[in-house]
């Protein structure tokens, strides 16, 4: 059973081929409204960073202008496993090499926050920056 008291934070990024607005990621800009529909939808899902556009793929966080940012909060691993691997998004992730470049460090970090808050872009940032320097391996994933 989940704690109340705690939820689960996670970022992770990737770096787009090509300009969004390209032909080559229409597939992936179609997709974003209806995959962050059932994220908000999604049972304990909890909040999700986005602009007034209703997705975060204006938010810059990190040097490189190609790397778009994902940050959601979750009640638990178990709501963010379902949503990830189910439908829709397990979809999408399949097809990511059609639209992302493969990453040679770590893209995903997941830490514990106190429920009731939430995460800056800049916090997120410089977690995985701190895991890749711990873990600099391509696949390092760590839950701090």
């Amino acid at each position: 059973m989940p704690d109340p008291g705690w939820h689960l934070a996670q970022l992770n990024i990737a770096t787009l081929l090509a300009p969004l607005h390209s032909p080559q990621l229409a597939g992936f800009v179609g997709a974003l409204e209806p995959v962050n529909a059932v994220a908000d939808a999604s049972p304990g899902f909890v909040w999700r960073l986005q602009t007034e556009d209703g997705d975060a793929t204006s938010i810059r966080a990190f040097d490189d202008d190609r790397i778009i940012v994902n940050l959601t909060v979750w009640e638990d691993v178990e709501a963010l496993e379902a949503f990830v691997l189910a439908g829709r998004h397990l979809d999408v992730l399949r097809r990511r090499r059609e639209w992302f470049e493969k990453m040679d460090r770590a893209y995903l970090v997941l830490w514990w926050i106190p429920a009731g808050t939430i995460p800056t872009i800049e916090e997120a940032a410089a977690r995985l920056d701190k895991l890749r320097e711990r873990f600099p391996a391509p696949g390092a994933a760590m839950i701090t």
